[in-house]
């Protein structure tokens, strides 16, 4: 029986050979999809929570581990040569590829024509005279100012926007992240004026999003590893002390982090966490 598809060969591949370690031969069968298919349906209950499991965690060091020790060639799975683009496309949909193709293209405006002038397009409203300039109020987000910068968050959005458009649609993406963009961006106008600029408010509340729909609802397939949570809140304190001498927009990065586990938690709210 099927017992779940993968898009990721190399996911599928590691359940197959962590499944082994427990006893449960698994087979891999390509059709669009990586289908994990189970011959003894005696076991299917066992599998199915593992499977959970994996889910919540798939980069753990088991599975790592039990791909080191059972993993061969026999699974079913074959891995086709692919490409740089290919494998960017394979996880961004439509609207995570816009709106990396949107910050790259005025990223290269802003070397051109200078950054100053691209932000007195695009930046935060300055005052009532620019309010309804609606697109003022999110286009800040689209604005980086050094090649770390623009690639730092576009590699984030990419790894979490990608994920929440690929397993919840793209219009949850769009919705989270126009809130994120609004909010993060009030709040940072709140403590530094109106020029500043970036995707990380964005990719903040990304990032407490999947984190916290993961913890509470793992049959979602959103999740953010534990350490990478935990590297994000590390990355706050460090912006709040000044460290490395970085211009970091605390107040959005903040108020994304918020805005991400508070939607989180509004779409979790009648799900049972599974342990």
């Amino acid at each position: 029986m099927r017992i779940t598809h993968f898009n990721n060969p190399r996911m599928a591949q590691a359940f197959v050979d962590y499944m082994a370690t427990r006893g449960i031969r698994l087979r891999i069968e390509q059709d669009g999809h990586y289908f994990i298919i189970l011959d003894d349906e005696t076991k299917v209950e066992m599998v199915e929570n593992e499977l959970q499991q994996f889910i919540r965690d798939p980069n753990h060091v088991r599975y790592h581990d039990a791909s080191w020790r059972t993993g061969n060639t026999a699974s079913g799975l074959h891995y086709q040569r692919s490409n740089f683009w290919g494998n960017i496309r394979e996880r961004a949909g439509p609207l995570t590829m816009t709106i990396m193709v949107a910050c790259v293209a005025i990223y290269i405006l802003m070397q051109i024509v200078g950054a100053r002038t691209v932000m007195v397009w695009l930046a935060w409203p300055d005052g009532p005279g620019q309010y309804f300039q609606v697109w003022r109020w999110f286009s800040h987000a689209l604005l980086h100012f050094s090649l770390l910068h623009i690639l730092f968050n576009l590699l984030w959005w990419w790894y979490l926007g990608g994920a929440v458009e690929k397993r919840l649609g793209k219009g949850k993406l769009f919705v989270i992240t126009l809130i994120s963009a609004l909010l993060s961006g009030w709040m940072q106008a709140k403590f530094s004026g109106i020029w500043f600029g970036g995707l990380s408010g964005v990719v903040y509340a990304l990032m407490g999003y999947c984190w916290l729909r993961g913890e509470r609802d793992p049959e979602s397939g959103i999740f953010l590893e534990r350490g990478l949570i935990g590297f994000a809140i590390l990355w706050l304190v460090i912006g709040w002390f000044g460290a490395f001498g970085l211009s970091i927009a605390n107040a959005a990065h903040v108020t994304g982090l918020l805005v991400g586990l508070a939607m989180a938690f509004v779409d979790t709210r009648k799900k049972v966490v599974r342990r």
